[in-house]
């Protein structure tokens, strides 16, 4: 599996959850003040630079695409959509 262009698939890490002063238990994709997600590059673009296999990396919440292959969740995004390279 391969990306291309300056697309980027990654794995995304499991989400946490957070309890409320109310006991409300809250997931990473329900808060209102989290808009970056964290995951691991699975394959990177031939026009992706800066980026490489196995890096961690922030990516906008809101400019991804989910996919599932084989039962297991993917994310595709732009290049341009990464904000931080751990």
């Amino acid at each position: 599996m391969k990306a291309v262009g300056r697309n980027i698939l990654i794995k995304p890490f499991k989400k946490g959850t957070e309890k409320t002063k109310g006991g409300l238990l809250l997931s990473e994709g329900q808060r209102a003040d989290v808009r970056y997600h964290k995951g691991k590059v699975l394959s990177t673009g031939d026009q992706v630079c800066g980026i490489n296999t196995d890096d961690e990396i922030f990516f906008d919440k809101s400019s991804y695409h989910r996919i599932d292959i084989d039962n297991e969740n993917y994310c595709i995004v732009k290049d341009t959509d990464v904000v931080i390279v751990l």
